[in-house]
């Protein structure tokens, strides 16, 4: 049981739509929070995607996403939470 130990302090971050951190569904605010990443870097990243693709495989990627990923808990992320 000694070997597990160190799994049971771990805590995995869920992926959610940033309710502070928004500018149109709070997708990029979202992996931001989640991964430790600035979100403009991630904005600049979707950006730079837009581009490279032809924007729609990216549009469509981030409507599923605005979809399927669900809004941040009410009160997360407040007082250093």
């Amino acid at each position: 049981m000694v070997l597990l130990e160190p799994l049971r302090s771990f805590s995995m971050k869920r992926l959610s739509r940033s309710r502070q951190d928004r500018k149109i569904a709070g997708i990029c605010g979202g992996i931001g929070q989640t991964y430790d990443i600035d979100p403009t870097l991630v904005r600049l990243g979707l950006v730079f995607l837009c581009f490279l693709t032809v924007v729609m495989p990216v549009l469509a990627t981030y409507i599923a996403g605005w979809i399927v990923i669900p809004d941040e808990p009410d009160g997360f992320g407040k007082d250093g939470i």
